[in-house]
This record gives C-alpha cells, structure tokens and sequence, in this order.
C-alpha cells in the first residue's frame, strides 16, 4: 500500500539538545553540508582541472512551529548559554505522526543563532509560529 510507505506526508521533527528536550517542530530546513573545491591547473595537461575539497560548512538550520508550551524550553536553552558555551550535541528525529522515526540527524558544537516569536496583528489573524534558527559544526552518528 502507498499510504504506508509515503514518509513525506505529516512528518514532524523532535529536537534536544544534550538529552533536553525542546519539543516537536512541523518545518526543518537546512540540514546540509557543503565542500568547498580548490581547484589546481596539472601542467602540459589540457584537458581538464584537478579539483580536491578542501573545507566543508554546514548552514544553519531553522526549525518552526505553532507557539506553545515548549517555547519555554527554548527560553531556558538560550538564557543557559549566557551562563557560559560549552559544546552540546543535539538529535533531530524525523517521525511520522502515529511516532515512526523516519530519519534521525546528530549534530555536534550546537549554539543557537536566533529565535523570533510571533508577530501579533489584528488585521491578519494568523496562527502564531516560532522559528529556532542554529548553527552546528558537523554531523555525528
């Protein structure tokens, strides 16, 4: 049957950081890694140019969702990083919604980088979102 192996219907996205949870997310974007290629011209060869990769960069990744309870959660993970950095890891786990895990990210050297609330407007009733934005330094297993 279809329904049973369509993964990409109603995923949601479970985040913590060191064993905290920050709760469950409906949108993730940015998970990605890209290398960088330095490129190197081989003398009396002409028909085309070494490329070796030399660094790879992550982008940050952004998370939303409605507004709710666990928005304290990430209150508290902010406020705790003026207190002092020290390297966390985090785990995203991609679910479905009856908790089958679909795909599932380590991150290590995790530091969040932004979180905008809502914006409140009676001229545009909206359902109010969140977005966590961090930033890591590579995948873990």
């Amino acid at each position: 049957m279809l329904a049973d192996t369509d993964t990409a219907v109603t995923i949601q996205f479970l985040v913590s950081i060191d064993n905290q949870q920050l709760g469950t997310f409906t949108g993730c974007e940015g998970l990605g890694a890209e290398v960088s290629l330095e490129t190197h011209q081989e003398g009396g060869n002409n028909q085309f140019t070494w490329q070796f990769p030399s660094r790879i960069s992550y982008p940050t990744i952004k998370l939303t969702r409605p507004l709710g309870a666990d928005t304290s959660r990430i209150a508290t993970w902010i406020t705790g990083i003026t207190r002092g950095y020290q390297r966390q890891t985090a785990t995203i786990k991609a679910m479905t919604t009856n908790g089958t895990l679909v795909a599932q990210w380590g991150l290590e050297g995790v530091v969040p980088v932004r979180w905008s609330g809502p914006s409140f407007s009676p001229d545009s009733p909206q359902i109010a979102t969140e977005t966590l934005e961090i930033a890591h330094h590579g995948f873990i297993s």
